[in-house]
């Protein structure tokens, strides 16, 4: 770098730092040390030059299990685009529930239009989405950025203040509840699969009208009002449904039991969907976020939006999967990898053409190569819980023959893979980096993602079935 590049590089970092500075100075004089450094230092700026490797130093290290067989080989590949309507803000509902820029970094979101820090499993429901097939689950991970020193700015991000508004309307009101019924049941036969779908879409139709109808009884009778004209009938229908489940899977496969009724039931306001934050994190507070530049102190530069986003469900090699119950959480990686330690932390960056070499490090990959992030999440899942306390414990990896621990069932297994057009000369000046706390001051290996499943069951059953009877499906 020239001495005109570093006096261009310690101004534009000195009017952040200042920034964010008097940004904090109005919030109450929070996070100034963590967030912008010493005044005309960023501490978390340019990524250390040893965090980059050229990936064809890197040896094979790739090898998926040999499936044995009646494994579950398909694959689910769904379309949700690339982020073209630059829905990005600092926040993460599911590690920081209320915490507007909890996350301290970008994330770039696909799926659910109106994912922010509020977002409440009702607000999820209600939402649109990018995915093409209907899909209202959220997926999103930290943003990349070419930062060569010059004075970039980016588009503006998707306001949030509506689905904010949105969220704290639905946090504020009752819920009805039901059980998942698709992670409950077994494989499903193939010629009954038409007659399933169908009743798990009335299932979905009939909780979603239930909300409605409570919502408008609100302060028109109280508790009893609810659950004589509208959870007690539900259920009986409910009940009905869930026979025709039952008897027409037992038509062509043994019938299952133990099912129960699985009946719904009313929760009072300010769900979540998830565990009580933890007293360290301030549900509700907010901390400085990013200015109109989608900038945030020592994370700036260029956002580079991904050339290509797939997001593919895969099966498991030791035999069939069985669904992912509504609102279940799962975390890929680790953010404070720093703090924490490496125990979660997931190597995520390769090349294209070169997928069997994935390394910790920015890759700097040869001419005609794009560097790529894959993040492949944990898939064994307790059987119970869509969260838990560390948002961990529910869902775990498989061991290296792709097995789940006792206790634990398969579910499909979401590997998302982000490819970015990021020049040669660039990587070669090591000028990318990804999004971080201000603490991992860029470390590569601080990568992770995060997903919130809001498929309806009809979508989830038939991703099920797509992956357990080995074929290759696009939604």
């Amino acid at each position: 770098m020239s001495r005109t590049q570093g006096r261009h590089r310690l101004s534009r970092r000195t009017k952040i730092a200042t920034g964010g500075l008097a940004l904090a100075i109005a919030v109450g004089g929070i996070v100034v040390a963590t967030t912008t450094g010493n005044t005309g230092e960023a501490s978390a700026d340019e990524a250390d030059p040893a965090f980059y490797i050229d990936i064809l130093k890197v040896q094979p290290n790739q090898f998926d299990p040999r499936p044995v067989y009646g494994a579950a080989t398909g694959t689910f590949t769904v379309d949700c685009g690339r982020n073209e309507n630059q829905h990005f803000n600092p926040d993460n509902f599911i590690a920081q529930p209320g915490v507007r820029n909890g996350a301290q970094h970008l994330h770039d979101y696909v799926g659910n239009l109106s994912t922010n820090a509020d977002s409440t499993n009702k607000s999820l429901v209600k939402a649109g989405t990018t995915c093409r097939n209907g899909d209202k689950s959220a997926y999103f991970w930290p943003v990349v950025r070419i930062d060569t020193g010059e004075e970039e700015k980016n588009e503006p991000a998707k306001a949030p203040d509506g689905d904010r508004a949105q969220a704290a309307q639905e946090a504020k009101t009752v819920q009805v509840a039901c059980p998942d019924v698709a992670s409950k049941l077994p494989d499903i036969p193939d010629q009954a699969m038409a007659e399933v779908d169908s009743n798990l879409e009335q299932l979905d139709a009939q909780a979603d009208e239930a909300n409605q109808r409570v919502a408008a009884a609100q302060g028109q009778g109280g508790q009893n009002l609810v659950q004589n004209s509208i959870v007690g009938p539900l259920n009986d229908r409910r009940k009905a449904i869930i026979d025709r489940i039952l008897t027409a899977i037992g038509r062509f496969a043994p019938k299952p039991g133990g099912l129960g009724n699985l009946p719904c039931s009313t929760k009072p306001g300010k769900d979540t969907g998830a565990p009580t934050p933890p007293p360290s994190s301030t549900a509700g507070g907010a901390l400085p976020g990013q200015d109109g530049n989608n900038e945030l102190p020592g994370n700036d530069g260029k956002i580079l939006r991904p050339q290509k986003v797939q997001i593919t469900f895969r099966g498991s090699p030791v035999g069939k999967v069985v669904a992912m119950p509504k609102f279940l959480r799962v975390l890929y990686g680790d953010a404070k990898v720093s703090t924490n330690g490496p125990a979660n932390a997931r190597a995520s960056w390769t090349c294209t053409g070169f997928e069997n070499r994935v390394t910790e490090k920015y890759p700097i990959c040869p001419q005609n190569s794009k560097v790529k992030r894959v993040h492949t999440f944990p898939s064994c899942w307790d059987g119970q819980n869509t969260d838990s306390a560390n948002h961990r414990t529910h869902i775990v990896y498989p061991d290296r023959n792709g097995r789940c621990a006792k206790g634990f069932k398969a579910v499909p297994q979401l590997q998302i893979s982000l490819t970015y057009d990021i020049p040669h000369d660039v990587q070669v000046k090591k000028q990318y980096k990804v999004d971080a706390f201000p603490q991992e001051k860029h470390n590569p290996f601080s990568d992770h993602d995060d997903f919130a499943n809001v498929m309806s069951q009809r979508i989830m059953n038939g991703l099920v079935n797509c992956v357990n009877r080995g074929r290759a499906c696009r939604a």
